[in-house]
């Protein structure tokens, strides 16, 4: 648990120290072309979840969101032999929702600014914690996938 804890905490400065910065250095819904036709950053403010769906909805998903630390925290102590990759992943996953958390708190929006563009697809401007979170799937994704394989091959 105190390893999962502590990677949380360093993502969860990493991800408030890059919204600082962007809300600092570059004007509201203004973009600055990283790489051509692919990769902008763009400060914009969120006041929804992911797609900004749920938008002006901040306390709920306020709510929710720590509804949701407290339930990861809680399975973390219950499941407490986890292996490296375990305690990277949970921390990527808590670092991202507090991060986010944090943003609606203080401000009632999440910061965004990672704007990317794929064959003229403009994907939702996301953040670190956004991305932080969805690594964290990936990861637990894969780690399971192998759990899987490994308990059909022992029963083999």
């Amino acid at each position: 648990m105190k390893k999962t804890c502590l990677y949380a905490i360093i993502f969860i400065v990493v991800d408030y120290i890059s919204k600082i910065l962007i809300s600092k250095l570059i004007t509201l819904n203004k973009s600055i072309t990283i790489i051509n036709k692919f990769l902008y950053i763009t400060y914009v403010r969120n006041t929804g979840a992911a797609f900004s769906i749920f938008s002006n909805y901040t306390y709920v998903l306020a709510i929710i969101s720590f509804l949701v630390i407290v339930l990861i925290l809680y399975y973390i102590y219950k499941k407490p032999n986890l292996k490296n990759l375990e305690y990277l992943a949970y921390g990527l996953l808590l670092g991202g929702a507090c991060g986010n958390l944090i943003d609606r708190l203080i401000y009632g929006y999440v910061i965004d600014f990672i704007d990317v563009k794929i064959f003229k697809y403009d994907f939702p401007v996301f953040n670190l914690a956004d991305s932080f979170i969805v690594i964290s799937f990936i990861i637990l994704i894969i780690l399971e996938i192998k759990k899987d394989k490994l308990v059909k091959k022992e029963k083999k």
